[in-house]
């Protein structure tokens, strides 16, 4: 099943090229705040279910093409990232490390933004924005401590994710941390729809020319690793959002440009890259000493 919000908070489930509103059927109310009304459905799915598959053959449709689609979960407890997590990207960026012995960083829910949102470059002159393509797995149950072998029982489903960054040697969290920073979208799809999530072909694309291309068997730590690493150390709620990390090809964006990411059996996000007059800081303020340069 493929889950979104549309429309001001709306939620709805998308059937080929139309989503049918669910809004009233699971009880949500988009004038909520904060908007959990999609964090609720995630917790609450498996009794709502049945009943949303009943009903859903005589819910009014509309076309994609007519809503907007909007970043699935808005308010989730947490987005959790892990960085260099293919060898490959590991060596373009001269990393030393890897997801396997560093661990994961907190990006902040207001980075969030929808497949319907332009990334807002930061003014911040002299630095490159780069492009980060990543799957998104979505947590499904409140869990701490889960083994390995049972990952599958708590993770709810999977998305497209960008991870955008402002290229530079300063806290990764803070170059991360931009509003429209994490476009997630453009709906969640159930776990049960993706047939092997660590076989999942991850494409991103900028303005038609391919920049990134994986598949999820190339990760260093595995999607049971990373969701076994994050519960070993703090409580995973309904909602919460692991980025996986990106694999190599990362570039450039600037205005104008329009990026692509497409992950089979997931879903396609493509997004536009607008100039910001926000942003500027004086932790920006020195330029790369000494530049950053990426290997092959």
């Amino acid at each position: 099943m493929r889950l979104a919000r549309f429309d001001g908070g709306r939620l709805g489930v998308v059937v080929g090229e139309e989503i049918a509103d669910i809004t009233g059927l699971v009880g949500g109310d988009p004038q909520q705040w904060p908007d959990v009304n999609m964090v609720r459905l995630i917790r609450d799915f498996d009794q709502l279910r049945g009943t949303i598959e009943a009903a859903l053959p005589g819910l009014p449709r509309l076309p994609l093409a007519q809503v907007r689609l909007e970043t699935p979960v808005p308010w989730p407890n947490k987005i959790i990232a892990y960085p260099v997590n293919y060898h490959a990207h590991g060596r373009e960026m001269q990393a030393q490390y890897r997801a396997t012995n560093q661990g994961f960083f907190l990006k902040p829910n207001s980075a969030l933004s929808g497949p319907a949102d332009p990334i807002l470059l930061p003014a911040v002159p002299g630095r490159e924005v780069h492009h980060e393509s990543e799957l998104a797995i979505i947590i499904g149950k409140e869990c701490r401590g889960v083994a390995r072998e049972d990952w599958q029982d708590v993770v709810f489903g999977y998305a497209c994710l960008l991870d955008m960054v402002v290229r530079g040697r300063e806290e990764r969290v803070f170059r991360k941390a931009y509003d429209t920073f994490c476009p997630v979208g453009p709906w969640i799809t159930t776990a049960d729809d993706v047939t092997d999530p660590a076989a999942l072909d991850m494409k991103l694309w900028v303005n038609g020319e391919l920049r990134q291309s994986a598949n999820t068997r190339d990760l260093v730590l595995d999607i049971p690793g990373m969701v076994a690493t994050a519960s070993a150390v703090m409580t995973l709620y309904p909602g919460d959002i692991i980025a996986t990390g990106t694999p190599e090809g990362v570039g450039p964006v600037v205005d104008g440009d329009r990026i692509r990411i497409v992950i089979d059996q997931v879903g396609e996000m493509n997004v536009d890259v607008v100039q910001s007059d926000q942003g500027m800081t004086e932790v920006f303020a020195q330029p790369y000493v000494p530049p950053i340069i990426k290997q092959n």
